[in-house]
């Protein structure tokens, strides 16, 4: 094995530990990561705009002004990769979106800032569909960005850029975002960990709504102990944002090292709501029996989620005109069919049923709450389907159960985007063809530390260790070769 494939095999904290002990710089795995984008994303489309000379520039601009080689924080100079719905100041960042695709702003999204000041290197941005709509990634701009576990197949989405480029080892860390499973659907179907956070954990915008809670920004990475560092780094008060959280007085990566097993979780493979695939459904059923090999106990328990597809319908198009709604006036014949759909359906919504949505969301809180007096973890799986062709814009069926809308798939991770809950998608095995299945772990609300460390636990049991990065294939492997 080369230099720079050594490099791109370490885990971001491997990584970061060695730029603390000055015994690995910066710039070594900026050329590093290039190496391995140059060789992986003609194939991938992970990573379509890279800004490697401003990422250089950084860390000559940084380490210029102190003696340590690295430049501070967190990070230690990781480089990573940012979701191409987060503005990167003075990089191209189009939001998928051909009304933008000439866009370069001038100031860096507060996420992006803060990773920056806790000594992350942007290096590149990720792929994702037009404004996040969809979990199948492609767009006008980029095209299409494939699975690296077999390249036929979607990555998922919308963060699926990030996710195939951590898979196939460009990036150790990239950024992601989740309204309704677009950070846990693409770590499902590529083996790697997304972590959708509590709203206000990560600070976000400025942006136009403030107060949204259904859309935020979190870490995604190979393993649960680099999500966790990479959380450190995005998490803390900021005052642009009225919801963000003071970052903790215990680091999430302390919290995931502690690899503490809960007592008692609930397991659903459909939450009562939604069709699953029968191979999915056997996968997550068979790793919860691992949960209690380990001595946890686990029974078939989860609130009511009954109205959760109806409320998530209902705010999503709602947020969708508050969001987008300016540019279907503007440009509504450049905007792909699901944004328009999804706007229009927006537009056709009454008070009274906003009302309604919004009164059940609150009594689904309270359920959830409840449910929690007696289980330390919700689990379920983090999508109903295994990785499907690339062609396919979404599900259309499972199990004998037709979606009507682009979203509708989604169930399973949707309705838990309602509780506000943090959920975290951990790969938990193959289908026979060799397509990653994700489990998806949910948490008490603002309950990343416990959380972070029940996923470890599992991790550790499951023994995911060389999983990742891999090299794309293009070719369907049966599980285990």
């Amino acid at each position: 094995m080369d230099r720079a494939s050594e490099l791109t095999a370490l885990t971001a904290q491997q990584a970061v530990a060695l730029l603390r002990r000055g015994e690995l710089s910066p710039l070594e795995l900026i050329d590093a990561a290039a190496a391995r984008i140059e060789a992986t994303d003609g194939t991938l489309n992970a990573l379509p705009t890279l800004c490697l000379d401003r990422a250089r520039d950084r860390v000559r601009r940084l380490t210029a002004v102190q003696s340590d080689p690295s430049p501070a924080g967190w990070l230690a100079g990781l480089p990573l990769a940012v979701k191409d719905l987060n503005d990167v100041a003075g990089v191209r960042t189009t939001y998928g979106s051909p009304i933008y695709a000439d866009h370069v702003p001038d100031r860096s999204d507060i996420m992006v800032e803060t990773l920056e000041a806790n000594g992350g290197i942007v290096l590149a941005k990720s792929n994702t569909p037009e404004f996040g709509a969809g979990a199948n990634t492609f767009n006008e701009v980029f095209g299409e960005t494939r699975n690296p576990w077999n390249t036929d197949l979607t990555c998922g989405g919308s963060s699926g850029g990030a996710a195939a480029a951590l898979a196939s080892g460009q990036v150790w860390l990239a950024t992601g975002s989740d309204l309704g499973g677009s950070l846990r659907t693409p770590a499902s179907f590529c083996a790697v960990v997304g972590l959708r956070p509590s709203p206000g954990r990560v600070a976000t915008g400025p942006q136009d709504r403030p107060f949204g809670t259904l859309s935020v920004e979190g870490p995604m990475g190979r393993t649960v102990g680099d999500v966790a560092l990479m959380l450190d780094a995005m998490a803390g008060w900021h005052l642009e944002d009225p919801l963000s959280l003071p970052a903790p007085v215990e680091s999430f990566q302390s919290a995931a090292a502690s690899r503490r097993l809960p007592r008692r979780i609930g397991f659903s493979a459909d939450l009562g709501i939604s069709p699953v695939d029968a191979e999915v459904r056997a996968i997550c059923a068979a790793a919860l029996r691992r949960f209690e090999a380990a001595g946890v106990v686990v029974d078939d328990a989860c609130p009511d989620f009954g109205d959760a597809p109806e409320i998530f319908q209902v705010l999503r198009a709602m947020g969708f005109v508050a969001g987008l709604g300016p540019l279907y006036d503007a440009h509504r014949d450049r905007l792909k069919p699901d944004v328009i759909w999804n706007i229009e359906e927006g537009l056709a919504l009454t008070s009274d049923r906003i009302g309604r949505a919004e009164r059940a969301r609150g009594a689904l809180y309270h359920r959830m709450a409840a449910f929690f007096s007696t289980h330390d973890l919700l689990a379920c799986p983090a999508a109903c389907v295994p990785p499907f062709d690339v062609k396919t814009r979404w599900v259309r069926a499972v199990e004998g159960t037709v979606f009507d809308n682009y979203i509708d798939w989604l169930r399973l991770s949707s309705a838990i985007t309602l509780t506000s809950c943090p959920a975290i998608s951990v790969p938990c095995g193959f289908t026979a063809d060799g397509r990653p299945v994700g489990l998806q772990l949910v948490g008490r609300p603002r309950g990343e530390a416990p959380l972070l460390a029940a996923a470890a636990a599992f991790e550790e049991i499951a023994d995911p260790a060389g999983l990742v990065p891999i090299e794309p294939r293009s070719e369907p492997r049966p599980a285990g070769s």
